[in-house]
C-alpha cells in the first residue's frame, strides 16, 4: 500500500542511488571534481544508504497493507 512515508523512503532511496553512481562516474573519469577522498566518502555513504531505505520502504508498505 502506498503512504507518504514510503514514498519519501523510496525517494530518499533513489537520491542515493543516483548520489552513488555520480560518484562511480566521477572516479572513473580520473580526476574527480571534489578529490579521491570525498568522493569515495560520498560512494561509501550512498550505497548502503540505498538499501537501508529501500528496505524501510518496502518494510513500511508491507505494515500498511
Amino acid at each position: 500500500m502506498w503512504t507518504p512515508k514510503s514514498s519519501l523512503l523510496l525517494l530518499c532511496s533513489c537520491l542515493a542511488a543516483i548520489s552513488a553512481v555520480a560518484a562511480v562516474f566521477e572516479l572513473l573519469t580520473g580526476e574527480p571534481d571534489w578529490g579521491f577522498g570525498p568522493t569515495y566518502l560520498l560512494m561509501g555513504i550512498a550505497i548502503p544508504l540505498v538499501g537501508v531505505f529501500f528496505y524501510a520502504a518496502v518494510r513500511d508498505a508491507r505494515a500498511n497493507m
